[in-house]
């Protein structure tokens, strides 16, 4: 398998190489969602590194989604707020990343289960040995993930600091690098501002936000959306970098970040009304 190196200052720029670089030097390989006609997909393992993953600007537009989605599923990581959808047996999610990473469940020896806050470990550790290599979270669970139709792709996260600053890896064993990759940096480098912010409070001074690490077993552009891709592609021809990002503080950005939370509490009500109403 074609192995790649992405380095960038932002967020957008990395995102956009790497999954250019997929494209045109990815091995050519089937999957298991393939349909019968689908062409092979492009695959890679690559390591993204960017810099300086806070410095505006911050999102590409041409991720798959819109605005509102991008907070609602930054929200989703971080905040945990569909955490309640997590009900397997009853055909729902087997997982979401916060449950795994905040409340990761082990039954124990005398069959109970219990829950481990991964993060309340690593903030605590971390605050205790700044310099520990030992601060992550995983959220593969062997008794689950091997059986179902749609295992976790985040493996885990590794916390170091260095200096002054917080750093970030994610290991991922699969990312969709198109229609996934850059919600997922998005949400992530926010777990990263989320752990800063908290071990600065801890420390009693500021920590800064150093680089990120995005490191994937298969990072991959599907067959069966290589007609979506293109347009992509064409969008690169056409439009100026500048024309190709969004800084995260615009106008245009926040009033959709703002939507986004009115989806959100609608969704609350909602749910609110068929607990009372016995749905």
């Amino acid at each position: 398998m074609a192995e790649l190196f992405v380095r960038e200052k932002t967020l957008p720029k990395a995102w956009e190489k790497a999954v250019i670089r997929c494209w045109n030097e990815g091995d050519r390989i089937h999957t298991e969602y393939d349909k019968p006609d689908d062409p092979e997909s492009r695959d890679c393992t690559i390591l993204i590194v960017v810099e300086k993953p806070f410095q505006e600007p911050r999102i590409h537009r041409a991720f798959p989604g819109g605005l509102d989605d991008l907070e609602i599923y930054r929200q989703e990581v971080v905040h945990g707020i569909h955490d309640h959808w997590v009900d397997p047996e009853s055909g729902k999610w087997s997982y979401t990343y916060h449950q795994r990473m905040f409340a990761y469940d082990l039954i124990g020896e005398d069959g109970q289960k219990r829950e481990i806050d991964q993060f309340k470990f690593i903030i605590d550790k971390l605050s205790e040995a700044p310099h520990s290599r030992r601060a992550q979270a995983i959220t593969w669970k062997p008794d689950v993930d091997p059986a179902v139709e749609d295992p976790a792709c985040l493996q885990r996260m590794w916390f170091r600091i260095f200096g002054d600053e917080l750093r970030l890896n994610v290991h991922m064993r699969s990312n969709d690098a198109f229609k996934a990759a850059f919600m997922n940096m998005w949400a992530f480098t926010d777990l990263q501002r989320y752990v800063a912010e908290e071990l600065s409070k801890k420390l009693g001074k500021e920590l800064k936000l150093g680089a990120y690490c995005h490191i994937v077993d298969s990072f991959h552009i599907y067959g069966s959306y290589f007609s979506d891709f293109k347009g992509f592609l064409d969008t690169l021809e056409r439009r100026s970098f500048e024309d190709r990002v969004w800084d995260s503080t615009s106008d245009i950005v926040q009033s959709s970040f703002d939507y986004a939370h009115e989806r959100i509490q609608q969704e609350k009500e909602k749910e609110g009304k068929g607990i009372r109403d016995g749905l």
